[in-house]
């Protein structure tokens, strides 16, 4: 089913901004917001304090609705014993960088949605709120609702499509495999099950009867007006806003998407437990892409950590999650409007 995206969402451009934990803030979403388009706010890696104040920034700097993003992870319960062999696995790579492994920062870093999130964002009541990993508990997506938010969130199969149509999903994100960062995927750990844009955006839209938003692999004109040709409601692009002035990407992580190695991505559960796309480097070769030994989402994430921040102070993204979708021709070092208005003539070739 197609339908007024721009209506339903109340923007100009059926066009989202994906949100992108950990490589933006609310200066991205402004930004896209401002030139007609949804920008988000990913909100899963923030501290109450600073997602208050974030959401204080966008609620005085744009009269334009913004997405919020969160996501609805089940906390896993730690294993002592996997814990263990991921320290293990990691013990050459902390060795090297003359790292004590025994000593391991506590924290997942990444937090679901839960009632007090609710509260906070209350106060602002953001037009739009997007989860990641399916959707919060019933009465979570009803309170959301109830201040008049539209709910989106992402499907990577058709059956998780029609779980969310019946769970209360205003719209449903298409995600194909190309999408870089995590899968949204929350039914089932088969990876198998994954399919490419252009071959789950028609299955999904035969199965639902609620608006379907095309994502992964987009990142042009082109690319925006093909998935409006299969009859998207809408597109989310995220890749393509990575290289942006307002954007927070490291410049590491710039360096990779402007370079050759952009161009293999793989999924990996190394950095966080969980699938997602990013640039091959070198402890994804090393311990394979997807480790039997990584802990639950997100529980991988504190061991690699102190990787990260070692590699990254000599220069290197070796042990940095380097983000990308398949696709990072799109990405150039310019502001956000100038990418917004970009994507925005693939409507045009549409209706042209």
């Amino acid at each position: 089913m197609t339908t007024n995206l721009g209506a339903l969402l109340g923007i100009d451009l059926p066009l989202i901004q994906a949100p992108m934990a950990g490589v933006q803030g609310s200066a991205l979403a402004l930004a896209v917001s401002n030139g007609g388009a949804l920008g988000s706010l990913p909100a899963a890696m923030l501290t109450p304090q600073v997602l208050r104040a974030e959401l204080q920034t966008l609620r005085s700097g744009t009269q334009r609705p913004f997405n919020v993003n969160f996501f609805c992870h089940t906390p896993p319960v730690p294993d002592v014993t996997r814990e263990a062999t991921w320290r293990v696995a990691l013990a050459p790579f902390y060795a090297e960088a003359g790292l004590d492994n025994t000593v391991v920062p506590a924290g997942a870093g990444r937090v679901p949605f839960t009632a007090e999130a609710a509260d906070l964002l209350e106060a602002f009541r953001p037009a739009v709120v997007s989860f990641h990993f399916g959707l919060p508990a019933p009465a979570l997506v009803q309170r959301v609702k109830a201040w008049g938010a539209r709910v989106l969130s992402s499907a990577t199969t058709v059956e998780e499509a029609l779980w969310l149509e019946a769970h209360g999903a205003d719209a449903i994100i298409a995600q194909g495999l190309e999408a870089g960062g995590h899968r949204g995927m929350f039914l089932t750990d088969d990876v198998t099950t994954q399919m490419g844009t252009l071959a789950l955006l028609p299955q999904i839209l035969g199965a639902v009867n609620v608006p379907v938003i095309a994502a992964g692999g987009i990142t042009d004109a082109a690319g925006v007006a093909a998935a409006m040709a299969l009859g998207a409601a809408g597109v989310q692009v995220g890749t393509a806003y990575l290289l942006c002035t307002e954007a927070t990407t490291s410049p590491i992580h710039r360096v990779a998407l402007q370079s050759d190695a952009a161009r293999h991505t793989a999924l990996t559960n190394v950095f966080t437990g969980r699938p997602a796309r990013g640039i091959v480097n070198r402890v994804m070769r090393e311990l394979g892409v997807m480790s039997a030994a990584a802990p639950a989402f997100p529980l991988a994430t504190a061991a690699m950590a102190p990787l990260r921040a070692w590699g990254e102070q000599q220069g290197m993204g070796d042990f940095s999650p380097l983000w990308s979708g398949q696709n990072a021709s799109g990405c150039r070092p310019v502001d956000a409007a100038e990418v917004t208005r970009s994507l925005a003539q693939g409507f045009d070739r549409r209706r042209g």
